[in-house]
């Protein structure tokens, strides 16, 4: 969900090529370091996006989403962005930042727990700032762009209290606090609820009138950084 056109600025294609001279024998052949993973109108997502966004979906969750999920997800993030920037939505502000940041370190056991799975997954503080500081600017440009559109009236409320909440707590063996105790939350889960929704649909429609065009990922998934 771009960051200011970040998908086509984050890394293109890359080739280096050898001399035509003597020295040939002693330089490294031509190597592709990126691929292009889709085309989004005149803009790219290139094998290198995808891999960042496993990377540090390993370093949150433990597990990433397939390669075709990654695609998706990132073809997603350009919509979402590119919209945002056209309207000239203001960035998150870096205290912002720092608090979602040390949530995640704090996450771990310890600071080196964090620096050494930070490295196992190939990321550097600068890159897991920057993907933070993206996911939130998203985030919030699709709450400031649905959230109003959502109304939730007191029966709905109720319903959702009664039909969810209180029969999930007692399978659980646990007993269900009075309903105006959770009623703020509830309310606040069902508006997210609503705008889960208005973002998919929003997708979908939008998706259909973009020019995109798929590489085959069966061939991508093979290639490794820095082979031909």
């Amino acid at each position: 969900m771009r960051a200011p056109s970040i998908f086509g600025l984050w890394l293109l294609l890359v080739v280096v090529s050898t001399p035509a001279n003597a020295a040939r024998q002693a330089t490294p052949p031509e190597q592709v370091v990126d691929a292009i993973a889709a085309r989004v109108e005149d803009d790219i997502i290139t094998l290198s996006e995808m891999r960042e966004l496993a990377a540090y979906q390993q370093l949150v969750d433990g597990h990433s989403q397939t390669d075709e999920e990654l695609r998706s997800e990132l073809i997603e993030q350009w919509v979402v962005d590119n919209e945002a920037i056209t309207a000239r939505f203001p960035l998150p502000a870096q205290s912002e930042v720092d608090r979602e940041v040390a949530r995640l370190e704090k996450s771990f056991a310890s600071e080196s727990a964090y620096q050494q799975r930070l490295s196992s997954v190939g990321l550097t503080p600068e890159t897991v700032r920057r993907i933070i500081t993206r996911q939130i600017y998203l985030a919030r440009y699709l709450d400031y762009k649905f959230r109003s559109s959502v109304q939730v009236n007191q029966a709905t409320i109720d319903n959702y209290y009664n039909e969810h909440l209180v029969p999930e707590l007692r399978a659980k063996g646990q007993q269900p606090p009075p309903l105006e105790e959770v009623t703020d939350q509830i309310r606040e889960l069902l508006i997210e609820q609503g705008v889960n929704d208005r973002t998919a649909a929003w997708f979908y429609e939008t998706k259909q009138r973009l020019k995109i065009e798929l590489e085959p990922l069966d061939a991508l998934s093979q290639r490794k950084p820095g082979t031909p």
